[in-house]
């Protein structure tokens, strides 16, 4: 549904007159002609679906009864309310913390069989039986996660942070938190991820957070949700909000254990709106989900998880490390940066195009997703399997107290076609878990473990693997595919480096990890936290810092993080931070006037005249005025603005008077409940009104908003962009400088759709030459 109606997609053709520029125009001129009406989209890809976007009512609704609703409460009351909060919030962390321990025993169980049963028939010399084993395993699990997104929840697809991120903006995305997208998500997670997909389980894991706090927030799924009286406290966009951040954090906690960066995290990347109450709230989320994990952590080190050991909840510890470093020591850090910025960038620029290209696919039906999985499954198989025969056997290093060389499910010294005594470096690399991939690039005090030909493979296979892996339809996460590429590259600077530095070579990967996924993500502070908790070693902190900031610089400077890209890809109407530049040049008044009239009611109203206005537009709101004279304008002010649901509501109930009159506070409270008010209903087409109700009437007063958020017609629209941004609004109405005489009080709606860059543009191409790099 629309914001304000004003959907209107201009035809004309901008003429090609001669006109200022518009940089050096002033406030208090028109900017431009203009040739279209403002347009908006109301439609977005939402996982691998397109669907109806609307916004969401972050802004208190002060009508009369919610003023009286809080006036009434007691003490207990409000006790209730809070402690329910932290309630919710403890569970959030438990269920997060229980499900993220379920999917890596599952996934390191079955990847762990799967790997076993390949490495008997290698031991064996039965190399073809082995490749139809590792091929036809990767293949059913991928088929299996594939086939669950594609039939039962197309939002299951893909990370779904760009999604999260949109929702804390303001942007309702339909279908993405309920119960099934969630166990979606948790079921084809494990498929695909134990498939050997160059994916990871990190963002699925902040998207399965999420839905577990959407869940218990509004009690349960849609058609199964408890009625419990307290929950009523939250059945409320704004509660809901601080919940789902709270779940984003506790999902990254999950994935890394790591609960500052959860919080950082949260902070820094997904968050659009942030207070100190919500701070404590996600910090104590996140404690809870590190609890969780510890308790698992020591009942697995019994030997009571099956195959699950080094791998999952324990990451990538290089605390027995010593970190020496030196000014030298300053001239590869900076090339690790540097080449991670814009190895980053580029990454981006290219996911772009394969995405663009992925789309198209999809778009043919569901057939062709499950084949296009299967094809990037088959050609990863083949790929991780064939490619260790390229590879030269190194000998053991006798120094070494670690095993070499092994044929288990893990190890950082695979045999695989190699004599005794003998290891595959490339084998060690491909055939283990994506986590022991890292965790054996990672590995510290082993200068001469990996050769640097089996380093380019490694690198060049999983930089065109993480190209085609993400956007084909199963759950994907980004983190674990850009630090198997990072971690690549640092470690072949590492190795050129040799004798003339004094850091390690493992730490060198641990720093092109990180810088990559700067360059690419754009993250800096919770990048470094997360990166802190994964190692354990708080002497990589300073080199670390200066990696992620050079990095982020030069990603800066070619395009916009990979998350801002996916969200301009599925036309999530996102509104960013920082406006452009040409918006202090156009005022608010100029951007209403580019739009239909404002449809406005009275305070009391009749029956047909709100009829005719929900049958005829799809305004989400209306201004209610009061005076003498409405239709002319004379003597009128603005009494505040009534949402669509509520008058919906009115006409189910059919509050209706014979009279023109004001209602009293009693008889309003006696039909509608705070409760009732909350729910959005705004489906008008069941409502059946007789033609004598139509000519009777409503008083809107008790339902009105009285305090929406206004702007003056001469403010700047990029002073507008941040007022409405920063509070989250839905609507934000534009009031005259001066109100004439026969002048209305209000002279248009500015919404979300309205204040997007790209809408702007369409409706004054004059600005198209003057647009920044982001909108190219």
């Amino acid at each position: 549904m629309a914001e304000d109606g004003n959907l209107h997609i201009g035809n004309s053709n901008y003429n090609g007159e001669e006109e200022a520029d518009p940089e050096n125009n002033t406030m208090n001129q028109p900017l431009l002609k203009r040739h279209r009406t403002l347009s908006s989209t109301p439609l977005a890809l939402v996982g691998t679906k397109v669907s109806h976007i609307e916004s969401l009512d972050y802004e208190i609704n002060e009508n009369d009864l919610f003023k009286h609703d809080w006036r009434s409460r007691s003490k207990a009351q409000v006790f209730q309310y809070i402690f329910a909060k932290w309630t919710l919030a403890c569970l959030v962390g438990l269920l997060t913390g229980l499900i993220a321990t379920l999917i890596n025993l599952a996934v390191e169980n079955i990847a762990g069989y799967k790997l076993l049963a390949v490495g008997y028939y290698i031991a064996q010399d039965r190399y073809l039986t082995g490749l139809l084993i590792f091929t036809g395993a990767n293949l059913g699990l991928t088929l299996v996660a594939t086939i669950l997104v594609v039939v039962f929840a197309p939002t299951a697809a893909g990370p779904g942070i760009p999604e999260i991120k949109a929702y804390l903006n303001g942007v309702d995305t339909p279908n993405m938190f309920g119960a099934t997208t969630m166990i979606v998500k948790i079921v084809g997670s494990i498929g695909a991820v134990a498939a050997g997909l160059d994916l990871g389980k990190e963002g699925p894991l902040v998207h399965i957070g999420s839905c577990i706090a959407s869940l218990l927030g509004q009690g349960g799924p849609d058609n199964h949700r408890i009625k419990w009286r307290w929950l009523r406290y939250f059945n409320n966009d704004r509660d809901r909000r601080d919940l789902i951040t709270c779940g984003s954090a506790s999902g990254v906690c999950a994935a890394f254990r790591s609960p500052v960066g959860g919080v950082l995290f949260a902070l820094e990347e997904v968050a659009t709106w942030w207070r100190s109450a919500l701070l404590w709230r996600t910090f104590f989320s996140t404690a809870v989900v590190v609890v969780v994990l510890r308790a698992f952590i020591e009942i697995c080190n019994s030997g009571k998880c099956g195959l699950f050991g080094k791998g999952g909840l324990i990451m990538f510890d290089v605390s027995h490390v010593e970190v020496r470093y030196h000014a030298v020591d300053i001239i590869p850090v900076t090339l690790i940066g540097v080449f991670g910025g814009i190895l980053g960038s580029l990454y981006n620029h290219l996911l772009h195009k394969v995405l663009r290209l992925y789309n198209l696919i999809n778009q043919k039906g569901k057939i062709h997703k499950v084949l296009l999985s299967l094809s990037v499954s088959l050609f990863t198989s083949v790929c991780l399997y064939g490619l260790p025969f390229l590879a030269e056997c190194k000998p053991c290093n006798p120094l070494i107290d670690e095993a070499c060389p092994t044929n288990g499910r893990s190890g950082n010294f695979k045999q695989f076609n190699c004599p005794n005594g003998y290891y595959n470096d490339l084998a060690t690399l491909f055939l283990t878990t994506n986590d022991d991939a890292v965790r054996n690039v990672f590995s510290s005090n082993t200068p001469n473990e990996f050769g640097m030909v089996s380093l380019w493979i490694y690198f060049g296979l999983y930089c065109i693997l993480g190209l085609i892996t993400f956007g084909i339809a199963t759950p994907s996460g980004l983190f674990l595919p850009i630090i198997l590429m990072g971690s690549a590259y640092g470690r072949m600077l590492g190795t050129v480096m040799g004798s003339y530095t004094k850091i390690d070579q493992g730490l060198y990967a641990v720093l092109g990890a990180a810088s990559l996924m700067a360059g690419s993500m754009r993250m800096t502070v919770s990048l470094c936290v997360i990166f802190l908790e994964l190692t354990n070693n708080l002497l990589l902190l300073p080199i670390t810092m200066f990696v992620l900031l050079i990095a982020k610089t030069v990603g800066d400077s070619f395009n916009l993080s990979i998350y801002e890209i996916i969200l301009h890809l599925k036309g999530l109407p996102f509104l960013e931070a920082n406006p452009e530049p040409w918006m202090r040049n156009l005022t608010v008044g100029e951007l209403v006037d580019a739009k239909p009239p404002v449809i406005t009611l009275r305070g009391v109203e009749k029956v047909a005249n709100i009829v005719d206005a929900l049958r005829n537009t799809t305004h989400n709101a209306f201004p209610v005025l009061d005076g003498e004279d409405v239709d002319n304008g004379a003597g009128t002010e603005l009494h505040g603005l009534i949402l669509r649901a509520h008058l919906v509501k009115v006409l189910k109930k059919r509050w209706f008077l014979n009279e023109k009159r004001r209602t009293e506070e009693w008889e309003v409270r006696e039909k509608f409940t705070p409760v009732e008010l909350a729910e959005r209903e705004d489906n008008f087409d069941d409502v059946a009104i007789t033609s004598s109700e139509m000519q009777m009437y409503v008083d809107l007063h008790p339902l009105t908003n009285t305090t929406p958020y206004t702007v003056v017609q001469s403010m700047s629209v990029a002073k507008a962009l941040v007022l409405f941004r920063s509070v989250g609004l839905r609507h934000l109405l534009v009031v005259p400088k001066i109100q004439a005489s026969g002048m209305s009080p209000v002279i248009g709606i500015l919404t979300r759709q309205d204040l997007r860059a790209y809408n702007i543009l369409q409706a004054f191409p004059r600005l198209d030459k003057h647009k920044s790099r982001k909108l190219r």
